[in-house]
Order: structure tokens, then sequence, then C-alpha cells
């Protein structure tokens, strides 16, 4: 175990070890008071005295009434000065994953705020931004997370920004009289279109707060990675920000969007199974609760809502977008963790090499005996870690690869590719045996291990944790990762065989590793693909 003091160096930065304990720091009284386009707010030092928070600031009129199911429109002005010391609340959603603990008021439809996370005032700042998208499947996240506080990263020298966006059936429900009303003919998207207003805020805002509007860097994991691939398509999101970063997601191949028209059918049926009408002014007058148990009543047939392809906010599928070169041409920084589907693997019976054949012929048919090559085994060890490879693979590996590979093709700008490889020690809520598993990473990008419940760390984490802060606030600094003291990150190209950075404790780059695993899932499922989980 490390001492307390390495532990401060190492997991908060050096600037959070040098406020000694006990000796307050002096910073003028007005740095905590910023005027926005909207109206002034007031935030609030951290403990250490070290960081500005700003918290639960509105950007969007609350998408409530007649605004259910509309495009978020910017928050009214306010007189006199907002406190900003105290998260919003979460957008309304499910309670399904364990791990998700808020600090916040709890479920609401008026949740449209963002958070802003900034190192003390310096005349003349021009601090590069980092905007956070979470994940949660579209269904469920918020920014009030432990593992998602943004002292730690400021304390690297940039700003954090992490907006609340809304969720499942209120963020992304597109019945066929949404699009009636809407002058674009387009319906849902509306939680992107959060997303998008967000950016938009931080455009017009963050200088205020010391940040450079041109050097704004969105980052997400999960949903939030795959929300980060569309906002690079998404045309009213271009020019908003000059870097990208994803961490296990992207909007290709098993995870494209329907198009409208086939949400349109689905939810439309959904209502009327549900509520016994489709007409949009009634629907608008259900409560939230009657929605929310609606949305999570497997009865009605439509568990989980997600974006579309509206024509409008989306006027391609996004792999489309990126194929034709339409997506924003800026760096990206993007990759997986090493046992993404070990969750999807729990409760089934250990695979054995006759086992993952069988699986192989049933799920692949006629393309059995290529994937068995692509994912080769020689005896059960092997053949179980194939098993767990192609189910993360399936699950969410294999669209970030090909999303990486769409930006390599058409995106212009430098792609640095990694692989998160460092199994979990354990904890209240994931058992040592999911190994790197999905969301794993969060904690370590945000330099926030301690926040998570029943983890006995390591040396390793904690350095790891700090090499993986420095590398996304340098990225999110200049658009390369590499700087002082870290372990040589290639870009990841052709040229230069595909380099990796595996994170692990002796973080190294080297060679993509089963790259034609991915070009057989390519070649077999294009952009429709079938799950075969």
């Amino acid at each position: 175990m490390l001492s307390s003091k390495v532990r401060i160096a190492v997991g908060c930065g050096l600037m959070a070890a040098m406020a000694w304990a006990g000796a307050p720091l002096a910073h003028a009284s007005n740095e905590l008071v910023v005027k926005t386009e909207s109206g002034k707010v007031r935030g609030e030092w951290s403990s250490d005295h070290m960081v500005r928070k700003f918290l639960g600031i509105p950007y969007a009129q609350p998408p409530v009434g007649k605004l259910r199911w509309h495009a978020p429109l910017p928050a009214k002005h306010w007189h006199g000065v907002r406190d900003a010391v105290a998260f919003g609340p979460h957008c309304t959603q499910p309670a399904l994953y364990a791990d998700m603990v808020f600090r916040d008021p709890g479920n609401s439809e008026d949740c449209l705020s963002l958070n802003v996370w900034a190192p003390p005032a310096k005349k003349h700042d021009k601090l590069p931004v980092m905007v956070w998208i979470y994940g949660g499947g579209y269904i469920t996240g918020g920014t009030s997370e432990p593992r998602q506080d943004g002292t730690n990263l400021a304390h690297k020298g940039v700003i954090l920004v992490s907006m609340n966006y809304r969720l499942g059936i209120f963020g992304f429900f597109a019945g066929s009289g949404l699009a009636k009303e809407s002058p674009h003919h387009a319906a849902g998207n509306y939680g992107l279109m959060d997303q998008s207003l967000a950016l938009h805020w931080v455009h017009d805002n963050i200088a205020k707060f010391g940040g450079d509007p041109n050097n704004v860097t969105i980052f997400g994991e999960s949903a939030g990675s795959m929300s980060v691939s569309t906002q690079m398509a998404a045309p009213s999101s271009q020019g908003m920000f000059a870097r990208a970063a994803g961490e296990s997601g992207g909007a290709f191949g098993n995870l494209t969007y329907p198009s409208l028209a086939s949400a349109e059918k689905k939810d439309d049926a959904f209502m009327r199974k549900a509520f016994g009408t489709d007409d949009i002014a009634k629907l608008r007058k259900v409560s939230a609760d009657a929605l929310l148990k609606a949305e999570v009543n497997p009865a009605y047939g439509r568990v989980g809502f997600m974006p579309d392809i509206d024509g409008w906010y989306l006027p391609q599928t996004v792999p489309a977008i990126f194929a034709e070169g339409k997506q924003a041409h800026v760096p990206l920084l993007a990759g997986w963790n090493r046992d993404e589907g070990s969750f999807s693997m729990l409760g089934h019976p250990p695979t054995t090499l006759d086992s993952f054949e069988a699986f192989a012929h049933k799920a692949f048919e006629t393309n059995a005996d290529a994937f068995l090559k692509a994912y080769a085994a020689s005896n059960d060890q092997e053949a179980a870690r194939a098993r767990l490879d192609f189910a993360g693979d399936n699950f969410i590996a294999y669209s970030t690869w090909a999303w990486i590979e769409g930006q390599v093709k058409t995106g212009d700008a430098p792609v640095y590719r990694y692989y998160f490889a460092l199994g979990s020690p354990g904890d209240m809520v994931h058992p040592a045996s999911l190994g790197a598993f999905h969301s794993d990473d969060i904690e370590y990008v945000f330099g926030n291990l301690d926040s998570r419940r029943g983890a006995h760390w390591r040396p390793e984490d904690y350095a790891l944790s700090n090499q993986m802060q420095n590398y996304w606030t340098d990225f999110a600094k200049t658009g390369d990762p590499n700087g002082s003291g870290l372990p040589q990150w290639p870009k990841y190209d052709a040229a230069d065989n595909w380099q990796v950075m595996h994170l692990e404790p002796d973080a190294h780059a080297e060679p993509a590793q089963h790259r034609d695993r991915y070009e057989f899932l390519e070649k077999v499922w294009g952009n429709h693909p079938r799950s075969n989980q």
C-alpha cells in the first residue's frame, strides 16, 4: 500500500500535493463568481483550495410539459447571483447498475444542468477544456457520480465540464407524432441534442472560467463514447470541439442506430400498448413515473430507447458520414478494455474447446471455419479466452474498432488507440474474476480510484491512473497524448504497423493483435450485424 503522501501525489497530481494540510491558499474572492450568458453563478473551492467547482448550472430550459420530447432551448436569463455549489438532479431513469452512485437530489425531468471544475483563475488564461459525456446505455447515468468528479483532472491544468442529458424514453422516444410536429420532420435524439447544446454553452461561456473555446476535447465511456462518435458526425456539433476521445464504444457495426421509420413503428406500438394512445399531446400529460415504469416493463416490448437516423440531426448513419469524410476532422484517442465481455459471460458454463467449436457453428454457420481461424484455440484454456474475447468484441469492442478505422481512413487527423489490460483487484460490486471489465477504466482516467467502494488498490493501480490522467490531459492540451516521463504512444496507422498502447503496469506500445478478427467481423457483419452473444 502506498503511503498517504505518495497516494496524494500520484492520484491527485503534484499541485494538490503541494497544498499542505491546514494552510488554505489565498485567492481573490471574485474568482468564485462568473458571469455566464444566462446570468452570474457562484461556485466554491475544492477541499484542497486548488480547484474552483461550479455545480448544477442550467444550460437549457426544463424539458417538461410542452418541452418534453422537444429540442432543448437555451436556459432563460436569471437576475442576481445563482449559487452553483450542488449537483442538479440526474435525468429520470431506472435504477439498473449497483456501481452508479449519485450525489444529487435524485430523478427529475428538470435535469439539464452542467458542472465546471477549473483551476484558480489567472489573467489571460486559455486553458484546454475537457467535456465529459457519461455512459449507461442511453438509459442511465449522471454527472454527480464520485468516479466522474473532475477535481483531479483539473489539477492537471485543464477545465473539466460534464453535462446531464435526457435518457431512455425521455431522451430517445421517436413516435410518429413528434416527426409530424417537427419542422424538420424528425423525432428522437433529444438526449444527443442536449449534449450538443451543452457544447454550444461551453463555446459561448467557458472563456469566463479561464478556458479556451477553441481547444475543447469531448470524451466519454460506453454510451458516452458512442455519443462522442455521434457528435463527430452530427453537423450541429462540428466546430464545437478540437479533439475527441472514446472509451469502449462507437455508433458503428452492431451499435449502428436504427432508421427513424423503424423507431417510429416500434415506439408508436409501445405507447399504444402501454397507454392506449400514440397521441403526443396526451402522452406529454402522462406522469414521468408512469412513463418510466412502462419503459422498464418487458410486457410492453420496448426496454430501452436509442438514438435514430432522423434525417436532420443525423442526416445519415454515423458510419456513412465517416465513410464520406463528412465527420469532424479532429485527433482521436480511443480504445477498449481487455475483458469487455466478462459481465455477459457470468452464469455461463465453463467454455471448453468442444463447446466453443459448437458455438462457432451455431452462431456463424457457413462462416464457422473462418471464425475459428480468427479466434483460434487449441485447448480448453485458449477456447475460454477466445470466447470471452468474442463476447467483448460482439458487445462493444468491434464497434469501437470500426469507429477508429473509419477515422483513420477519412479523418485527416492523428489517431491513437489503446488497450486497457490491468485486471481489477475486485470491490463491493465487481469480483476480481471480471478482470479489466467494461467501465473499469473510468476511475483511472479521472484519478478517482478511491471512490470505488470496497476496492483494495495496489501501487500499480495508482501509478497507471496517474499515467492515464497525464495521457488524456496531454491529448487535450495538444492533440498528442505524449508528454514528459510517459512511455511513447505512437500514432495508429498502417505506416507504423498499427501501434496500440497497452495500458498496464508496464505500459508499452506494440503492433495491434488480432486485426484479423475485426476484419472477419467486418466482412461478415458489415453495418448490418447479427447479435451472436
